[in-house]
């Protein structure tokens, strides 16, 4: 019991925390790529819509050999620690994060960037204007960030090692413990996933019912 709780306690704490990193980072670029004209804003549009595929695994490699002992950002010491686990969740959750909030905050922008403007605000102030519009769409964005980063594996299990009692997740340990035969825990911890991504995908639905619902009334 003590390793199942520890297990499941890590690895809602590793994601909350890749959550909260990517959305610090989602949220104003996705908005601003909406409020601002630049050049090179639709090829960045496009990457970051490319990006939703990822592989997880690269994405591991990658960060692997950036923090080894012979990378760039070996001397940190991040290899096989929660950071770097939060790190690899991080930047595969951003990318999902950000072209969410983008297609909303284009819509809001569409609609209300001329009253924002006329108002006497510059596109800069518009920005947090344009978040509390679409703030229904944040949090659809932000559980599909935190949807992403728990069910992650590849990336996790690479920059974490597995370490039980330090890097341990439930994806990695259902993992292991599928290979070794020894299923109870891998079926305990699965419920928990399967309960926890279930839990996401009925209020990501539920929200965008909602949204949909307040759109057509407004209309």
């Amino acid at each position: 019991m003590g390793d199942f709780l520890g297990i499941v306690g890590l690895s809602i704490g590793v994601s909350l925390a890749a959550t909260a990193v990517a959305a610090a980072v989602s949220l104003p670029l996705g908005s601003a790529l909406a409020v601002f004209s630049f050049r090179g804003r639709r090829l960045l549009v496009v990457l970051v819509n490319a990006f939703f595929g990822l592989p997880p695994v690269v994405v591991g490699l990658i960060l692997y050999l950036a923090l080894s002992r012979s990378g760039p950002l070996g001397f940190l010491e991040l290899l096989f620690t929660p950071a770097a686990m939060v790190t690899a969740q991080a930047i595969l959750a951003a990318p999902i994060m950000t072209a969410l909030v983008h297609r909303a905050s284009e819509r809001a922008w569409a609609r209300y960037g001329d009253e924002l403007i006329c108002d006497g605000a510059t596109r800069t102030q518009a920005i947090p204007q344009i978040l509390r519009i679409i703030r229904a769409d944040l949090l659809t964005a932000v559980l599909a960030g935190f949807g992403r980063t728990i069910s992650e594996v590849g990336a996790v299990i690479l920059v974490g090692g597995n370490i039980r009692g330090l890097t341990r997740t439930m994806t990695t340990a259902i993992a292991l413990q599928t290979s070794q035969g020894e299923l109870s825990l891998a079926l305990a911890l699965g419920a928990v996933l399967v309960g926890i991504s279930i839990s996401i995908s009925a209020t990501v639905f539920a929200l965008a019912g909602s949204a949909r619902t307040a759109g057509s009334d407004e209309a």
